[in-house]
């Protein structure tokens, strides 16, 4: 029996060239992954145009399972980790790494015998911003890690297809290449709730705590700051399991009803 890989998903974010999309699949192909979403492309219809079909070439089939959600959040179902791509780094943002040092260290881990969960249970996100203006500070600071990808100093501009081959490239490295084995197409949930909750529960969290400190007035929402963006941070580096996840949001809920009781 194969060994199973993470699952890999590739996120497109706002990506304005139909031919892009079809590169992007190309370079995902030879690589061996086949999980592509786009959020809110230029083109609705992206993944049925001329130039995505034809720049694909041969790559069909990982544009016939691609999907287009209109949100970031529905892209990053199922997903544990998140590697932001960015050529510079965001302050109060994730560590920046070289793709090299941060995917081989999380290959590592994941594959590791013993490891805190499962590989099966464990899921990878790899976001690419707008060909135009590359991810928003928001979209970034969800994030693990943010990769950059070592180019010359005098410039740093990559095309997508070419950064998202690149990063394919490494991943597949840092998981031993081509040896037989097989990417899981989702992760594998736990009955015992080992594995880190996904990006969704993070989210859902962040959420809610932002909702309760604001009504036991720790958070100013006129004046937020950078609060937010380091709680992601520090909720990234914790990777609370989804029970860790609930005890933390039933926290929160005790905050908001201790606060509407003072306000009596």
């Amino acid at each position: 029996m194969n060994p199973v890989f993470p699952a890999t998903r590739f996120v497109l974010i706002e990506t304005s060239h139909a031919g892009n999309v079809g590169a992007v699949a190309r370079a995902m192909k030879v690589m061996g992954f086949d999980d592509l979403v786009l959020v809110r492309p230029r083109w609705p219809d992206v993944l049925q145009r001329d130039e995505a079909v034809d720049r694909a070439s041969g790559a069909a089939d990982v544009l016939a399972r691609a999907r287009v959600v209109d949100t970031l959040d529905a892209a990053l179902d199922g997903m544990t980790h998140l590697c932001a791509t960015a050529m510079t780094p965001r302050d109060f943002g994730p560590p920046t790494r070289a793709p090299r040092e941060h995917l081989g260290a999380l290959a590592a881990d994941w594959l590791a015998p013993g490891a805190a969960a499962p590989v099966a249970a464990q899921g990878l996100a790899l976001l690419f911003g707008s060909e135009r203006y590359g991810m928003k500070n928001e979209d970034v600071y969800r994030c693990h890690a943010c990769l950059r990808i070592p180019t010359a100093a005098g410039y740093g501009s990559l095309n997508i297809a070419a950064a998202v081959q690149l990063i394919a490239y490494e991943w597949r490295q840092a998981l031993g290449g081509f040896d037989g084995a097989v990417p899981a197409s989702n992760p594998a949930p736990l009955a015992d709730g080992a594995a880190p909750a996904d990006a969704q529960a993070i989210a859902g969290l962040l959420a809610h705590w932002q909702e309760a400190l604001v009504a036991v007035g720790f958070l100013d929402p006129a004046a937020p700051k950078k609060l937010l963006p380091r709680l992601n941070q520090l909720f990234n580096r914790a990777q609370p399991t989804a029970e860790e996840v609930h005890i933390l949001r039933g926290v929160a809920r005790a905050m908001q009803q201790t606060a509407g009781r003072a306000k009596r």
